[in-house]
Parts: structure tokens; sequence; C-alpha cells
């Protein structure tokens, strides 16, 4: 009988002790979840950030802006603009493919 109360005992020690292993592993794994759900938060709302960022970046007065003021472009207008004619009056490839090939 006391071999069997034994046998029992230690049965009910090593459970005891699973049981808080598995108590402390959820817990931890708990904790690690809800961090990772806090980063996933925080990179969404950095996401957000960066793309009302990179619209604004993006406009089309900024690019004209910086077109202008770095690169030192202007609009195209006819006092500025030179044409190009081939010599020896030969046919221009863009003239000759609307005429279908007639000179």
């Amino acid at each position: 009988m006391t071999r069997l109360n034994l046998v029992l005992l230690l049965g009910l020690l090593l459970s005891a002790l699973y049981l808080v292993n598995v108590q402390y592993e959820s817990r931890r794994l708990y904790s690690e979840l809800d961090r990772a759900q806090s980063q996933a938060h925080r990179l969404a709302a950095e996401n957000e950030r960066l793309q009302v960022e990179k619209r604004a970046q993006a406009t089309s007065a900024r690019v004209e802006g910086l077109a202008r003021s770095k690169l030192q472009m202007r609009a195209a207008t006819p006092a500025v603009t030179t044409y190009v004619s081939y010599a020896n009056g030969a046919v221009a490839p863009a003239a000759s493919a609307a005429s279908g090939g007639q000179p």
C-alpha cells in the first residue's frame, strides 16, 4: 500500500510541476504575442506616415520646383524649341511611315 501511495505522490508532484511549467510557458507566449502585436501596430502607423510623406514628396508643384531650382530646367516654349531637319531633302522615318513609304 505504501508503495502505491509513493507512486501516486510522485505522479501528483510530476503533474503539478508540469502544470506550473505549462502556465509559465503560456504567460511567456502571451506576453510575446502582446509585444508582437504592439510592434505590428507601431510598424503599421510608421508605414502610413511614410506613405503620406511619399505622396507629399511626389506632388507636381514640388517636382516642378526642384526641376527649376536644382536642374535649371524651364518650360518648353516655341522660342526655345530647336527643330531638326534632315539634310539633302531626306524624309524623316516617322513622316515616311505616315505617308505609306512614299517620299
